[in-house]
C-alpha cells in the first residue's frame, strides 16, 4: 500500500483559501506532527479497523449490493476530493429524500435548518446501527492517509453546502473524521453552526485538544450518539 503524505510540506505553507484570516496557530503541530500523528495511528491501528470493515462490507452487500459509497466533498483550501463511507442508504437515495420533502413540510425545514434528518427515509436497518455507531466513517481511513482528511478536524462539507456556511476556519484545515462539531450535539444544531465549531478548534489547536477530542469520540462512539 503506498501512503502519500500530502506533501508535509503543503502545511508548513500558507496559501490563500476563501475568507482567509490571519495566521495560523499551533506551530509545530499544526505544520508537521498532526500529520505525522494521523498517518502513525491510522497505520497502528490497520490490523483491527480493515477486518472489521471488510465484516461489514459483507454484510452490506448482502442488505443492499454496493457496500461502499463515494461522495464529492470539500477540503482545505476549497480543493474538491472524493470521500469513502460504508453505504448507509438506499440506492435511490435522492429520488426518495426528494419525495419525502415534497411531502412533509417539517422534514423540510428540518433538512433546510440543519441537513440532516432524525426520522431519514433513506437510512437502512443496518445503515442506521452503522451511522448510530459511527462505524459508517471506517473507510475514511484511507482518506485520512492519502491526506485528504485528518483523524480531527472539520466534519466534511458537500460541495453544494458551500454557499451555507459562513466561516472562514474550514478552508484553513483537513477535514477530519472527528472533531469539535462532531462530538458536540450536532443532531439539535443548526448547519451554520458549524462555523463557530471550527473557527474555535482552528484557534486552539493543539495535540492536547485533539486528543481530548478523540477521546470525546470514544465516550460519543459507546453512547451511540452518532447520525
Amino acid at each position: 500500500m503506498t501512503v502519500s503524505f500530502q506533501k508535509f510540506s503543503d502545511d508548513i505553507d500558507i496559501m490563500k483559501a476563501p475568507g482567509r484570516g490571519r495566521s495560523p496557530r499551533g506551530g509545530i503541530y499544526r505544520s508537521f506532527l498532526k500529520r505525522l500523528m494521523d498517518v502513525t495511528l491510522v497505520i497502528v491501528t490497520l490490523p483491527f479497523t480493515l477486518p472489521l470493515v471488510a465484516v461489514l462490507a459483507v454484510f452490506l452487500f448482502a442488505e443492499s449490493g454496493n457496500p461502499f459509497f463515494l461522495q464529492r466533498r470539500l477540503g482545505r483550501n476549497g480543493r474538491v476530493f472524493r470521500i469513502w463511507k460504508l453505504r448507509t442508504m438506499v440506492p435511490d437515495a435522492d429520488a426518495r429524500l426528494k419525495a419525502y420533502l415534497e411531502q412533509d413540510a417539517d422534514a423540510r425545514e428540518e433538512w433546510t435548518r440543519t441537513q440532516k434528518l432524525k426520522k431519514d427515509p433513506r437510512i437502512t436497518p443496518l445503515g442506521r446501527f452503522l451511522r448510530k455507531t459511527s462505524l459508517d466513517e471506517l473507510p475514511q481511513l484511507w482518506n485520512v492517509l492519502r491526506g485528504d482528511m485528518s483523524l480531527v478536524g472539520p466534519r466534511p462539507m458537500m460541495c453544494n453546502q458551500r454557499h451555507m456556511y459562513p466561516g472562514a476556519s474550514y478552508y484553513k484545515l483537513r477535514p477530519g473524521i472527528t472533531g469539535a462539531w462532531q462530538i458536540s450535539d450536532r443532531n439539535e444544531s443548526e448547519f451554520k453552526s458549524r462555523a463557530a465549531h471550527d473557527t474555535r478548534y482552528d484557534q486552539d489547536l493543539s495535540l492536547f485538544n485533539d486528543l481530548r477530542i478523540l477521546a470525546g469520540t470514544v465516550t460519543a462512539v459507546l453512547r451511540g450518539t452518532g447520525y
